[in-house]
């Protein structure tokens, strides 16, 4: 092993890039993580952090911050459109069983920013070149500044600069869906303590789960649409157009519309998997890897475990051998995850299927044993074993 820790650059101060830097750091890697908003933040909107993601944070040393600010499901529901009961998400006798949290994007990200050091962050820095030779990589900033390592990881999302240097970008393909969606408060609308609601209708469904320890509501309503709406997370959208669409739907989806004073309108694209990763000091993490509709809520949760096994991965890698750790960390998690943006993608057919109900409720019903090998997946078990490759 070299004499000196792994240098490692993570650009993109997301979810999956700060878990990276996280994840690496308790490792004893000397990482740096580079972030082009003169913050680290997210905006305003839930996330769903499943089995596979929980099993992640608590490994990480997290379950306080899970405990703190997480809410966890407890009674999740597909409903029809007039309200009444299609399927529940697994069966109520599994629910001991079963870790799934809603979290404010905020306060995900936040568990692992705060405990970064503020002299390894480092905000305002926009990529905008990179180049590697035989023995280190170098990454460009607008603002002058140039960062050496043995790794460089693109976890700078969906529109990433840096996966260019690695594979052809995978084209966004409108799904032809766009969503609403925002937090209001929980008390507003005396939402039931645990409960995840998914009101199901043809081409069109509303989803409300609680989040930062059940205090608010996250909504997405999810509608067809032949307007390819700009892929974005913070586009401003109009209540008023989401009343009109869900007109007529369960009186408490009417409530909790009537709550919102603030809408953000998102068009969800698709993408095809990569086809690769990696090249040489150079890998892909989060959604500049494997960016997903969120129909099976996993986006974030295959973020974190890319995080863990990278981590685990680096962790047996020194300067020399670091190019082939990191195919390794790609041949790990490029099929896994191809895999679970499959299941997304079949997931959004299903819950706005139209004609037999009956066969959609049983298939709903049963959907949680299509799920488990998603759920029951250990990133880190996996990436540890991988590793002793190296």
């Amino acid at each position: 092993m070299s004499a000196r820790p792994l240098r490692v650059a993570v650009i993109g101060g997301g979810i999956g890039g700060a878990a990276a830097a996280f994840a690496l750091l308790q490792r004893g890697i000397d990482v740096h993580l580079y972030e082009q908003a003169p913050a680290l933040a997210e905006v305003g909107a839930g996330v769903a952090v499943q089995p596979n993601g929980i099993r992640m944070l608590r490994r990480l040393g997290l379950g306080d911050g899970v405990a703190r600010f997480g809410a966890r499901w407890l009674e999740p529901q597909y409903r029809r459109p007039d309200g009444t009961f299609a399927a529940s998400m697994w069966p109520p006798d599994l629910a001991a069983g079963i870790e799934f949290y809603g979290f404010h994007r905020a306060d995900l990200l936040g568990l692992f920013v705060d405990r970064l050091p503020a002299r390894i962050v480092h905000t305002g820095h926009k990529c905008v070149g990179f180049a590697q030779s035989e023995v280190e990589a170098v990454v460009m900033f607008a603002n002058g500044a140039r960062a050496a390592a043995d790794v460089v990881v693109g976890a700078d999302g969906i529109h990433s600069s840096l996966q260019r240097f690695v594979v052809a970008p995978s084209p966004p393909i409108f799904s032809g869906s766009v969503t609403s969606r925002g937090l209001i408060g929980a008390a507003s609308v005396a939402w039931p303590a645990g409960a995840m609601r998914n009101w199901l209708g043809a081409g069109q469904h509303f989803l409300v789960f609680p989040v930062r320890g059940g205090e608010l509501l996250n909504y997405v309503g999810f509608l067809t649409t032949d307007e390819a709406t700009r892929e974005s997370w913070s586009a401003p959208g109009d209540p008023a157009d989401l009343a009109r669409a869900f007109a007529g739907w369960d009186p408490l989806v009417g409530a909790i519309i009537a709550r919102i004073d603030k809408t953000f309108r998102w068009g969800l694209y698709d993408r095809e998997p990569l086809a690769r990763w990696t090249e040489g000091r150079l890998t892909l993490l989060g959604d500049a890897a494997h960016a997903m509709l969120p129909h099976a809520g996993q986006g974030a949760n295959q973020a974190i475990e890319d995080a863990v096994a990278l981590a685990a991965v680096l962790a047996r890698a020194d300067r020399a051998s670091a190019p082939r750790a990191l195919q390794i960390y790609e041949t790990l998690r490029r099929e896994h995850t191809a895999g679970v943006q499959s299941k997304s993608r079949s997931n959004g057919a299903r819950y706005e299927a139209a004609g037999d109900l009956a066969a959609r409720d049983a298939a709903l019903a049963a959907q949680y044993r299509e799920r488990a090998w998603i759920w029951s997946y250990d990133a880190e078990a996996e990436a540890s074993a991988a590793a002793a490759a190296l």
